[in-house]
């Protein structure tokens, strides 16, 4: 089972595993506090109220995968105390998860080659128009090093990680989620169809989207999130890309069934 090691750590007791998986980011594309936002959540003096945009960084070894660049990935990685990332996993174009690409130069400097991009041919097309300086004159100095690879269709590797693309839908949109070992993460979803849902079979962790609780066109709500977590029968829930209509955290979280949390950023999962 889990056990607490301090406010930010959770962790599954087992020692064979060497998988580490950091929240970087909760919340939804505003994040939370909202500008301009007086509600109780924006008021919150409450850090698991506090929400960047929706992130995680997969650890195993010496490899480090990040999933999306949102606008806040300075910060993240600054708080992280991340200086070296080994590949770039998008799950869409939205900008809430892209619009931070531009942060991987200060990895360029330290890394001193290009980091590969892992997304559909539809996100290098969004990319590529969006971040067109990169690609008009690749010489220029000071600009984001970066490769495109297309994400195969079935299970990959990179470096010790392995990683399987889970399909599904944003309202109209398609997504990517990605399983890695016993975890799976799946953002900004409101349908995943049943062969997709077959390979979240035997989970010990989904993080999931869950935006609020009332219900939305494109993303999943709270009960339905829950729902699909207990028809998976997985071991531990995590909610992500959370708005301030949520509710506070630590209300929601006092009201949720066992084994089932609202994630916050700087959380610490191992699988």
């Amino acid at each position: 089972m889990f056990e607490a090691e301090n406010e930010n750590f959770l962790m599954l007791d087992l020692s064979s595993s060497q998988m580490e998986v950091e929240v970087l980011g909760s919340g939804t594309s505003q994040g939370v506090p909202v500008i301009g936002c007086h509600c109780p959540v924006c008021l919150s003096k409450n850090p698991k109220d506090q929400r960047l945009r929706s992130s995680i960084l997969v650890k195993k070894g010496s490899v480090k995968v990040l999933v999306d660049v949102g606008p806040d990935l300075r910060q993240q990685l600054l708080r992280s105390g991340t200086e070296d990332i080994d590949a770039v996993l998008i799950t869409h174009e939205h900008q809430d998860h892209t619009a931070g690409l531009d942060e991987l130069r200060a990895i360029n400097f330290i890394q001193k080659h290009p980091i590969p991009i892992y997304c559909s041919e539809t996100v290098e097309i969004r990319l590529r128009e969006q971040y067109s300086y990169i690609f008009k004159n690749a010489n220029y100095p000071g600009i984001p090093q970066i490769h495109f690879k297309r994400i195969p269709a079935s299970k990959f590797n990179i470096g010790a990680i392995e990683i399987e693309p889970i399909h599904a839908l944003h309202w109209e949109l398609p997504v990517l989620g990605f399983r890695f070992g016993d975890l799976a993460y799946i953002t900004d979803a409101n349908y995943i169809a049943p062969p997709e849902l077959e390979k979240l079979q035997q989970l010990k962790i989904l993080i999931l989207n869950a935006l609020r609780q009332e219900e939305h066109h494109s993303h999943f709500n709270l009960e339905q999130a829950l729902s699909l977590a207990d028809s998976l029968k997985v071991e531990q829930f995590y909610a992500t890309h959370i708005s301030h209509q949520m509710g506070m955290h630590q209300e929601i979280q006092s009201n949720l069934p066992p084994q089932k949390f609202l994630a916050f950023d700087g959380l610490m999962l191992r699988p």
